[in-house]
C-alpha cells in the first residue's frame, strides 16, 4: 500500500497536497483498492464552496458507489476533467494523474491539521 510521506491525509481516505496557495485532493491508494475498478467519477463544480468533510463528489466502481469528501474547507478552483474520459486513472495513479480537484482553502493552515503519513498508516493498520 503506497502512502507518500509528503502528503497529508483525512480519516475519510482522501489525500491533500499543498502548493501555491492551493490544496490538490485525491483518494488514497487504500481507498481506490477498497473500491475496486473505478468506472465513473462525479467531479465537483468549479467555483463551488465546500466545508471540511463536505461531499465533493462520487466515485462509482464495479463494487459500489462512494462519496468523497473535502479534507479542508474552501473553494473548488480546478478539477481533473480527464477523469471523465478515463476514470481508471484513480486506480492506476491515485497520487498523480488520478487527482480529483484543487481547492483554495478558507484557512491556509487547515491542511496542517490533517494526518501525516505515519498517522494515516496507523489509521488503516488500526
Amino acid at each position: 500500500m503506497e502512502i507518500p510521506d509528503h502528503l497529508r491525509y483525512s480519516t475519510d481516505h482522501e489525500w491533500a497536497s499543498r502548493a501555491n496557495g492551493r490544496v490538490r485532493v485525491g483518494i488514497t491508494d487504500y481507498a481506490q483498492d477498497a473500491l475496486g475498478d473505478v468506472v465513473f467519477v462525479e467531479l465537483p463544480a468549479t467555483g463551488s464552496v465546500v466545508e471540511k468533510g463536505g461531499v465533493l463528489g462520487e466515485v462509482e466502481s464495479t463494487k459500489s458507489v462512494s462519496e468523497f469528501y473535502a479534507p479542508v474547507a474552501g473553494e473548488v478552483v480546478a478539477v481533473n476533467s480527464s477523469l471523465a474520459e478515463a476514470p481508471e486513472r484513480l486506480n492506476a495513479d491515485p497520487y498523480g494523474d488520478g487527482w480529483i480537484c484543487e481547492l483554495v482553502p478558507s484557512e491556509p493552515s487547515e491542511p496542517d491539521g490533517l494526518l501525516d503519513a505515519d498517522g494515516y498508516r496507523q489509521l488503516i493498520d488500526g
